[in-house]
């Protein structure tokens, strides 16, 4: 579209995944099958916890919530890349560009705060074994969940309408794989100031405020351990934070290094590798870190299985 002699695009083109052709059948088998076991590990995980009441607690709650947020991330970038690899012109609309950024941002905070909410959960399942059940009451659960999905809500669509009123008339190409924030502002030919105070405004409170209270969370579990006579009681700590440790290492590990690196050594090839990290790669290890670390998870699928074959 031209106005003003300006031409002002409709569309974008994702060309941050550059494969060679000889490999572009390789790889598209590669992330459909990652796809695929991101979709199916964690609708099995949340299947699993409506179908053995024994897991219905606080813990299996948060891990359904963590579950389904994982699939609809992972859903938001690897569908539109998978047919993006199948076409000639990688392109995505302006308004599938906005609809791909709101949910991307969505589901990204709801990830972060459900750690935090899942580190607090094993803070007090630790240091306050007695209280447990009083304190994580259903309630409660309730109370932390709801006010999650409504400033989650608030936060990606700020920053979503915030971009829809920039113009894009001088570049049309994104060096990324989906719509991300970053990419855009930097295509655009209009004055982003407001967008990149919101960013550096928010950043801290959607990003690193709830790492600090993770590591505040184990801090307190860790001065717990201490305590501790006896070496089974110490090793059963460790196996019941041992999972949500190893989530919380890939999500963050990667968005720090892709968000915290040194602009010096900043390169498109780094970044869309990092990106794939925790869009694609984490999702899908989530279910299985769960599930082969958990004696719960096993016990369920077990009786889930024995019961098909009984009916059968």
């Amino acid at each position: 579209m031209t106005r003003n002699n300006e031409t002002f695009f409709s569309e974008f083109l994702l060309l941050g995944l550059s494969i060679p052709p000889a490999y572009q059948h390789l790889f598209y088998a590669l992330f459909l099958a990652m796809y695929l076991t991101t979709i199916l590990g964690n609708l099995l995980i949340i299947v699993l916890v409506l179908l053995d009441t024994h897991l219905h607690t606080p813990m299996y709650l948060f891990l359904s919530n963590l579950s389904f947020t994982d699939l609809c991330f992972s859903s938001v970038t690897t569908p539109k890349l998978l047919q993006n690899m199948q076409s000639q012109i990688p392109s995505i609309t302006f308004g599938g560009c906005l609809t791909q950024l709101y949910f991307y941002m969505f589901f990204g905070d709801m990830e972060i705060f459900l750690l935090v909410v899942m580190a607090y959960d094993r803070y007090v399942a630790i240091c306050f074994p007695l209280h447990y059940t009083n304190i994580m009451s259903p309630k409660l659960c309730v109370c932390l969940l709801l006010p999650l999905w409504m400033v989650t809500t608030f936060h990606a669509m700020m920053h979503t309408l915030l971009t829809a009123r920039l113009s894009f008339c001088e570049n049309n190409v994104i060096l990324h794989f989906f719509c991300d924030i970053s990419a855009l502002l930097k295509l655009a030919c209009s004055d982003t100031s407001v967008n990149e105070l919101m960013i550096f405004i928010t950043g801290g409170s959607f990003t690193i405020v709830p790492f600090l209270l993770i590591v505040i969370s184990y801090a307190r579990i860790v001065s717990s351990i201490f305590k501790l006579s006896s070496t089974h009681g110490i090793y059963k700590v460790f196996s019941t934070c041992g999972s949500h440790l190893s989530v919380v290492s890939l999500f963050y590990g990667t968005i720090f290094g892709l968000y915290l690196c040194p602009s010096a050594n900043y390169s498109p090839v780094k970044e869309t590798t990092m990106a794939m990290m925790y869009t694609v790669v984490t999702p899908m290890l989530n279910p299985f870190i769960y599930s082969l670390r958990n004696r719960d998870m096993k016990r369920a699928l077990q009786i889930v299985i024995c019961n098909k074959k009984i009916s059968l």
